[in-house]
């Protein structure tokens, strides 16, 4: 089992329901996550948000294809969980939004993957996701957020 675990947090120049429209638009994820290659819809709820979806991740030793389901707590919570995967046995996080004076938002980014068996592609793996989805995530949101001005 190789355990990838980390958050990232940052705060935003804008308020809650802005960084929430970015954040629950999953099918545009890809255009502002690093290493996120793709994201096709595979079943959205009654709203249009995603609850399940296919994604292809660029880990640069290979791609990663895992099929992810989410929920939503609105506007402050989005979390997603590894549905199906021959890449990784487990994969479990979320964004939490929180609101800060000043029409300023808190974003946080978690995330607890594994791998699979410890082994030479596990721990590539380990080592290329680690910068790419925990240690930048949430400023990748500040940046997307921004840029819609």
């Amino acid at each position: 089992m190789t355990m990838l675990t980390g958050e990232s947090t940052a705060e935003i120049d804008a308020g809650v329901e802005r960084c929430w429209a970015v954040l629950q638009d999953v099918a545009r994820w890809p255009r502002w996550q690093q290493g996120l290659e793709s994201v096709e819809v595979v079943e959205t709820d009654a709203e249009g948000r995603v609850l399940v979806c296919d994604t292809v991740s660029d880990a640069r030793v290979k791609k990663v294809a895992c099929r992810v389901g989410l929920s939503y707590d609105a506007p402050y919570r989005v979390s997603f969980t590894r549905v199906e995967s021959e890449d990784v046995d487990a994969m479990d996080g979320s964004w939490e939004l929180e609101e800060l004076a000043g029409d300023r938002t808190r974003a946080t980014f978690r995330l607890a993957l594994d791998a699979g068996p410890v082994n030479f592609m596990a721990r590539a793996l380990e080592r290329a996701l680690r910068p790419l989805v925990v240690g930048r995530r949430a400023q990748e949101l500040a940046a997307e957020v921004t840029a819609l001005d």
